[in-house]
C-alpha cells in the first residue's frame, strides 16, 4: 500500500480526526433535506444516513495477498463507512481484507460498536443484508 493510503486510514481512524469529526447515529431528529420535501418524508422519515463499503488499494505481506484480493481482482481493504443527510461521517471501520463482503464487515461493525437507534434505519445497498436497521433495494430493481 502506497504511505499516502496508509496515512489516509491512519488519520480516518484514529484520534483526533475520528474522536473529533465522527459522530454516532443519533436519529434524534429528522433531517431538514428530508422535512422539507414531501416527496421524500413519508418515505424517509426514520433514515438517519448511508452506509456504503470502499475498496481502498493495499499492499499486504506475500502471505495475505489471497486474503487482501477483492471481487475486482486487486489487492484492498474494505473500509465501512456511514455518513448523515448533513454528508457528516458518523462511523468508519477500516481494516478489513478485500475479499470481505459488506455483509460481513456490518456483522462485525453490528456486534462490536456500531448501534443503531430502535425504529431508525439506514439507507444501504444490495451488499447488505435485510434487517430492520437496514434499507436494502430488492435485486434486479
Amino acid at each position: 500500500m502506497s504511505s499516502y493510503f496508509k496515512a489516509m486510514l491512519f488519520i480516518f481512524s484514529s484520534a483526533p480526526f475520528y474522536t473529533k469529526y465522527i459522530q454516532f447515529p443519533t436519529g434524534e431528529h429528522t433531517p431538514a433535506k428530508i422535512q422539507s420535501n414531501p416527496k421524500i418524508l413519508p418515505y424517509f422519515r426514520n433514515a438517519i444516513g448511508a452506509i456504503d463499503g470502499s475498496h481502498v488499494p493495499n499492499a499486504p505481506p506475500a502471505h495475505l495477498c489471497g486474503q487482501y484480493c477483492n471481487w475486482k481482482g486487486f489487492l484492498s481493504q474494505n473500509a465501512l463507512f456511514i455518513c448523515n443527510f448533513d454528508l457528516k461521517f458518523t462511523y468508519i471501520l477500516t481494516g478489513w481484507e478485500g475479499s470481505a463482503t459488506d455483509a460481513w464487515v456490518y456483522d462485525n461493525a453490528i456486534s462490536t460498536d456500531l448501534s443503531i437507534p430502535a425504529g431508525k434505519y439506514l439507507l444501504a445497498d444490495a451488499g447488505y443484508p435485510l434487517c430492520p436497521q437496514l434499507l436494502v433495494p430488492y435485486c434486479s430493481v
